[in-house]
């Protein structure tokens, strides 16, 4: 009976996992409009509901097409035109959302990046970008003012975290960290927040730019297939086309529900899954600009977040906080795990944790990454299979690949998870050779990510990740290659040869552990060990940066002279 079934599914669907979904749902029609205008059309009568929670202050939608509007007249203000690239360098604020939408509405490019970069990584994606603004957290400037005459930005705006906080919370920040914090003197190149919206009430000309959904609306970043940074591009339709999908798969979440962001901005699954899938479903985002895993119980009892994407690390967080013992979790309907994969053992614990709180939802996997605009499978529809990372979204074809050969795997059989749909980036920014890496066109036109990471699909079209090709750590959630972190290293005058492994972290799941050789005739001193660490921090992101240093005179190499990871890693066990 069982093969007759898997004959008659053949024939009635075109692909295996077609049958979790109804006829209609199968595949998505993706707006040919900018990120603004969906999201203001999927709004238009939902105006007065909660669009943004920032500790506890609230914004409807009406305000906040308000505050966009202004910010794009500020914008324009300023000589920013469409296709100009503005650099947004934010934690998870207000101020970091509308200009966002408000550098998309005047049709220009956002370029997203990590505030906790070193100064030279902020050069680097600030000259490579071509940005000429950076709007960036007061936290960063110290930074910023070192690098900042090296680029083509010719204004800084600077955002504290308390000019959208309640008054008591402004204060309180003020005393404990903002006096603290070194701001530059208000100038025609530098502007504070509220001084740059200002300039926008004078302007008058129309801010609205006529935009497609193949036009670039973002730039976030990755390494690539070689870990070096990449410069990811994904257009008005990539980021569209994952809230149409959200429409599909969210059927019950509405205006009365909310997302809890805690992942960032500049993180594709923050952006896209925390932020703009939420806000377009109706739902408020719960902006948390600094996740403190300590007080985890406090965010969900305080403000009752029906929708919890996160990392592994964010549930680890959950499981080992003492004070959730009593915490009725009634109110979730999603819990969402992405950025990494979750083990089977921990997946079951998780599920336990949440049932015994009376949570209406197990924790759900998806899978994806930066270059197919984060989730392309996703646990939907009944697929939650125990140890899978789900089917893929509606409109997204996934395929495992011989990575020799080049044919299609039978099912259960493990290949390269190859990646096709209309989240698929058009490429990395202003590099053709690692484009042509990971995108591959088929004999029928179909562009396909070769994603670098292993799996297999079973008789149902559920994905089952195993590892990753490519050497790379997750930290919390964030991709990091130790090659990068090697090259850094071995730039210094000191180092001879450098090589980094991941090691287990209890919260962080892994971290990167650095080996080093000195040059001959270098002695391992306090000096040079605290040279080669503050050289790290002012030219890697402070997720990036070893968390041990270990000083040796060689390291083990493999058959071929290359340094030998795995006898590294051995070395750790």
């Amino acid at each position: 009976m069982k093969i007759f079934d898997k004959v008659i599914n053949k024939i009635k669907y075109k692909h295996p996992w077609d049958k979790f979904y109804k006829k209609n749902e199968r595949n998505i029609e993706v707006p040919n409009v900018s990120l603004y205008e969906h999201l203001k059309e999927k709004n238009k009568d939902n105006l007065d509901s909660i669009a943004l929670n920032y500790f506890n202050k609230k914004m409807t939608f009406r305000y906040f097409f308000g505050e966009i509007n202004l910010c794009a007249k500020a914008l324009r203000s300023q000589g920013i035109r469409p296709g100009d690239v503005v650099t947004i360098c934010m934690a998870n604020t207000p101020e970091a959302i509308i200009a966002f939408y408000a550098v998309n509405k005047i049709g220009a490019i956002a370029n997203m990046i990590h505030p906790l970069s070193a100064e030279e990584e902020i050069k680097y994606s600030l000259i490579t970008t071509k940005s000429v603004m950076l709007i960036a957290i007061n936290l960063s400037y110290k930074k910023v003012k070192e690098i900042i005459d090296d680029t083509d930005v010719y204004k800084t705006v600077i955002v504290s975290p308390s000019d959208s906080m309640p008054m008591l919370l402004k204060v309180g920040y003020y005393v404990t960290q903002g006096r603290k914090v070194e701001v530059p003197k208000k100038s025609e190149s530098n502007l504070f927040w509220n001084d740059f919206m200002s300039r926008g009430r004078n302007y008058n000309d129309k801010v609205l730019a006529k935009t497609s959904k193949d036009q670039i609306a973002v730039i976030l970043h990755s390494g690539g297939t070689t870990g070096k940074p990449k410069n990811i591009v994904l257009t008005n339709g990539n980021i569209n086309a994952v809230a149409k999908q959200a429409e599909i798969i969210f059927p019950n979440i509405n205006n009365k529900d909310s997302a809890l962001a805690v992942l960032p901005l500049f993180h594709c699954f923050g952006l896209v899954v925390c932020v703009h899938g939420p806000l377009c479903l109706g739902a408020n985002s719960i902006l948390i600009p600094q996740f403190d895993a300590k007080r985890f119980d406090k965010l969900l009892t305080k403000y009752h977040p029906t929708f919890v994407p996160g990392v592994p690390t964010l549930f680890e967080a959950l499981l080992t906080n003492k004070y959730m013992d009593k915490v009725d979790l009634s109110f979730v309907k999603y819990v969402i795990s992405g950025g990494d994969s979750l083990s089977v053992p921990k997946n079951e614990e998780v599920n336990k944790f949440l049932k015994q709180h009376n949570c209406q939802s197990n924790i759900i996997q998806g899978y994806g990454m930066t270059e197919t605009t984060g989730p392309v499978t996703f646990g939907a529809m009944g697929s939650d299979v125990l140890g899978s990372v789900g089917i893929p979204l509606p409109g997204n074809e996934v395929k495992i690949e011989n990575m020799e050969t080049k044919e299609s795997m039978p099912f259960n059989e493990i290949g390269e998870i190859c990646i096709s749909g209309p989240t698929v980036m058009p490429g990395y920014l202003d590099d053709e050779k690692e484009t042509n890496d990971i995108l591959e066109k088929d004999d029928k036109g179909k562009i396909w990510v070769h994603t670098g990471d292993l799996g297999y699909m079973n008789e149902d079209g559920v994905i089952f990740f195993t590892s990753r090709l490519k050497r790379m750590l997750i930290v919390s959630g964030y991709n990091v290659y130790p090659s990068h972190i090697e090259e850094v290293i071995m730039q210094h005058e000191a180092v001879l040869n450098c090589g980094v492994i991941g090691i287990p972290h209890p919260y962080k799941i892994q971290v990167p552990k650095a080996y080093i050789v000195l040059n001959n005739g270098i002695k391992v001193t306090n000096k040079i060990k605290n040279d080669i660490k503050n050289y790290c921090e002012k030219n890697l992101a402070k997720y990036m940066l070893p968390k041990e240093y270990v000083f040796r005179e060689s390291l083990p190499k493999t058959m071929i002279g290359k340094v030998d990871y795995r006898e590294l890693e051995k070395e750790n066990k």
